[in-house]
């Protein structure tokens, strides 16, 4: 199972394994209140790709793409994780004071995707298969 939780809320029993997922420290954290298991920085998004969102709602799904796009591109980041959830309850620890509009909710709705193995796939729409006209020549036989 993964959760998301922040980083500012005390460990709990349901917790599991903790691990921050944000490129920076939380604000006023000190490592000893945090009890997190490990810090990941490579998963989180991009120093770019934060400053862009700035944590603009209208920016939200489009945030959501590029984030995917970034974690595509790095699976060594985010493969070990699936493991950890297999193993039992994975907490993504974020420091954004929006619950709703974070970097861990996309990572969390990411991993799940990939761990039950219906990962989206981007395919084409298949064209529509040729039909002979009813005024085309059929073929002769050989």
């Amino acid at each position: 199972m993964i959760q998301t939780k922040r980083a500012y809320e005390p460990r709990a029993r349901g917790d599991g394994r903790r691990v921050l997922v944000e490129r920076l420290w939380p604000r006023g954290m000190k490592k000893d209140d945090l009890a997190a298991d490990a810090w990941l920085k490579d998963v989180a998004p991009s120093t770019t790709l934060r400053k862009w969102f700035g944590h603009r709602v209208e920016r939200w799904e489009e945030f959501r793409r590029r984030y995917r796009h970034e974690l595509d591109a790095n699976p060594a980041a985010w493969q070990p994780m699936l493991g950890e959830a297999e193993a039992g309850t994975l907490t993504l620890l974020y420091s954004a004071h929006d619950t709703l509009h974070n970097g861990a909710l996309v990572l969390r709705d990411y991993l799940n995707e990939h761990a039950s193995g219906r990962a989206p796939t981007r395919r084409r729409p298949r064209p529509p298969a040729r039909r002979r006209g009813v005024h085309e020549t059929p073929r002769r036989a050989r």
